[in-house]
C-alpha cells in the first residue's frame, strides 16, 4: 500500500511514523514558542504554590513530622510517573486531558485540605500532574524545532519566580486566605489547556501518529518494550549528570540554606533565607533561557562545579567565613545558573544528538534522572544532618 493518507493500515502508520519523525519538524513560530513558554509556566507553577501553600501550612505549626510528609507527597507520586509514563504510547490528547484533571483536583484539594493527610494528598496530585505534564511535552518536542526547548525551559524557570511572587503578592498583600488563593489558581490549568489546543501549532495528524487520541494502534509503537529498556545505558550521560546536579544543588537549597546566615545587618534571619530563594531561581531562570545563545555539550562541568558549590556552601556553614553576604548572593546565583543550565543543555543535546527516532523514549526518560536524585537526597538527609552538619 502507497503513502496516500490512507488511514487504518499498521504497516503504513508505521511507514509514515519513520518518515515523518526523519523528516517532518513544525516550524517555531512566535506562537508556537509562547506556547511552549506558556505550557512550562502552568507545569510547573501549580506545583509550586501548592507545594508553597501545603508546607508553609504545616512549618507554621512546627511539626516536622507533617513537614516530611508534605515532602515525601511532593516527590514519590511524580518519580513513579515519570518512571513509567516513557514505556507508554504517548497519546498526547489523553496525556494532557488527565493532566490538567489532576492539577485541577490538586488545587481544589489543597484549597479544602484540613488536615495533614488531606494537605498531602493535594500535593500528591499536584505532583503527578506535573510529572505527567513534563514528561509528556518533552516527548512531543520532538515534532519541533529546537528552539521550543529553550521556550518551555524559560517558563518552567519562570514559575519558580512567579509561582512564588503570585502567592506571596495574593496571600500578603490583598489578605487572601490561602484556601482563596488556590481557588484563584484554577485559572492555570484553563490558561494550559488554551495554549496547547488553541494556540499550539500542532504536527499534521496524518503526519504522525503521536497527536490521534481515540484510536490506539499499538503497531504503530516502533520501539518494543525490552527495546527501550535495552537503550537505557546510552541514556546515562545524560541522565548522570543532570540528575547529580539536581541532587548538589537539592543538598544546598534544603540542606544548607538556613545554616547560612549573618547577624546584625540589613535582613533577617528569614529575609535572607527568601532573597536566597529569590536569587536562585533568577540564576535558573536567565540559564534556562539563554541554551539557545550559550549552547553547552560537557553537562560534566556543570555535575563538577556544582559539587564544589557544595563544599564552598558546606565550609560556610561550619566556619562563616564568607565576609558579607553579596557574595553568597553571587554564589547562590551562579548555584541556580549551574542548575538550569544543565536542565536546559540536556534535553538541547538530546535533541542535537539522539537519533530521530529515539528522541520520544530520551526525552522522557531523562525527566526521571532529576526525582531520582531528589528522593536520594532525602535518603541520605539524616545522616548528612547527623553526622556532616
Amino acid at each position: 500500500m502507497n503513502n496516500d493518507g490512507h488511514k487504518g493500515r499498521p504497516i503504513n502508520s508505521f511507514r509514515i511514523r519513520q518518515n515523518t519523525m526523519a523528516d517532518v519538524e513544525v516550524k517555531s513560530s512566535i506562537l508556537t514558542l509562547v506556547s511552549f513558554w506558556i505550557l512550562g509556566l502552568c507545569n510547573n507553577f501549580g506545583y509550586v504554590t501548592a507545594s508553597l501553600n501545603s508546607t508553609l501550612e504545616y512549618k507554621r505549626e512546627c511539626n516536622h513530622l507533617s513537614t516530611g510528609v508534605i515532602l515525601l507527597a511532593d516527590i514519590i507520586p511524580g518519580l513513579l510517573i515519570k518512571t513509567f509514563s516513557p514505556f507508554f504510547a504517548l497519546y498526547i490528547n489523553r496525556r494532557l486531558s488527565l493532566c490538567i484533571s489532576l492539577t485541577i483536583a490538586s488545587f481544589i484539594t489543597v484549597a479544602r485540605a484540613n488536615t495533614e493527610l488531606v494537605a498531602a494528598a493535594g500535593v500528591a496530585l499536584t505532583s503527578m500532574a506535573s510529572g505527567l505534564g513534563e514528561s509528556t511535552l518533552l516527548s512531543y518536542m520532538i515534532n519541533y524545532e529546537r528552539s521550543v526547548i529553550t521556550s518551555w525551559s524559560s517558563g518552567t524557570g519562570a514559575a519558580g519566580i512567579l509561582g512564588a511572587l503570585t502567592y506571596a503578592g495574593l496571600t500578603g498583600v490583598f489578605h487572601l486566605s490561602p484556601s482563596m488563593t488556590m481557588y484563584l489558581m484554577l485559572s492555570v490549568p484553563f490558561l494550559m489547556a488554551v495554549s496547547f489546543w488553541v494556540l499550539l501549532e500542532h504536527p499534521k495528524k496524518d503526519q504522525i501518529s503521536t497527536m490521534p487520541s481515540d484510536c490506539p494502534d499499538f503497531s504503530t509503537n516502533s520501539q518494543s518494550l525490552s527495546n527501550k529498556i535495552s537503550y537505557i545505558p546510552s541514556l546515562l550521560k545524560f541522565m548522570i549528570p543532570l540528575g547529580l546536579v539536581y541532587f548538589f544543588e537539592y543538598l544546598i537549597n534544603q540542606g544548607l540554606f538556613e545554616l547560612v546566615y549573618f547577624e546584625k545587618i540589613w535582613l533577617t534571619h528569614s529575609e535572607q533565607y527568601r532573597w536566597y530563594q529569590v536569587i536562585y531561581q533568577l540564576g535558573v531562570f536567565i540559564s534556562r533561557t539563554s541554551v539557545n545563545i550559550f549552547p553547552i555539550e560537557k553537562i560534566w562541568i556543570l555535575t563538577i562545579l556544582q559539587g564544589l558549590n557544595v563544599v564552598y556552601f558546606l565550609i560556610e556553614t561550619l566556619y562563616s567565613f564568607t565576609p558579607n553576604i553579596y557574595i553568597i548572593f553571587a554564589m547562590i546565583g551562579f548555584e541556580g545558573l549551574l542548575g538550569g543550565g544543565a536542565y536546559a543543555n540536556s534535553y538541547h543535546n538530546i535533541m542535537k544528538k539522539v537519533p530521530k527516532e529515539r528522541q520520544e523514549f530520551s526525552m522522557a526518560m531523562t525527566s526521571l534522572s532529576d526525582s531520582i536524585e531528589i528522593c536520594q537526597y532525602h535518603e541520605n538527609l539524616q545522616v548528612f544532618n547527623n553526622y556532616v552538619l
